[in-house]
């Protein structure tokens, strides 16, 4: 889950507003898209807020909207048009960061892999089950049917919680 260096510099950008709005910077997507690129920011409470059960709401959306549109005007790092959009990363989150996922140790999450892993027939670059651990440079996690896997870090593309409703 490396950032690419456009995402690298818009976070060193974008975090201060955000900061400013009392609120987390959780992660941030760019997708240039030929003459209309998009830059979607996922906002999360701050960790002693979500302590007490508070939870990102459209005003702090707007917020950080405001504060952060004011930012890219100033500093102009996306040549062209583009989109803003302002989210909480939801119940089914990306994880931009391994440190992160340090958090969700126990619950399902699923993972899009750079390379197969696997043997025979039976290799894949999906893979969806309970994160058991995670360190530095790999975690393990159990699928559904009790296989067991040791991802390293550097292998992940993509990682999101997946959402149960207990």
């Amino acid at each position: 889950m490396k950032l690419s260096t456009k995402v690298a510099e818009l976070t060193n950008i974008i975090a201060p507003a955000v900061a400013a709005c009392d609120v987390a910077l959780w992660g941030i997507e760019f997708a240039p898209q030929g003459r209309r690129s998009l830059l979607r920011i996922y906002i999360e409470a701050l960790p002693e807020e979500q302590a007490q059960g508070k939870h990102v709401t459209i005003e702090d959306c707007a917020a950080v909207n405001h504060q952060v549109s004011g930012i890219l005007e100033v500093h102009d790092p996306i040549a062209g048009e583009y989109v803003l959009e302002v989210s909480s990363p939801g119940f089914d989150r990306a994880f931009f960061s391994d440190e992160q996922m340090h958090a969700y140790v126990g619950q399902t999450i699923s993972l899009r892999l750079i390379q197969a892993i696997g043997t025979g027939e039976q290799k894949r670059r999906k893979v969806t089950g309970t994160l058991d651990s995670i360190d530095a440079t790999s975690l393990k996690l159990t699928a559904a049917d009790g296989e067991q896997f040791d991802i390293a870090l550097s292998n992940i593309d993509k990682a999101n919680l997946v959402y149960e409703d207990a």
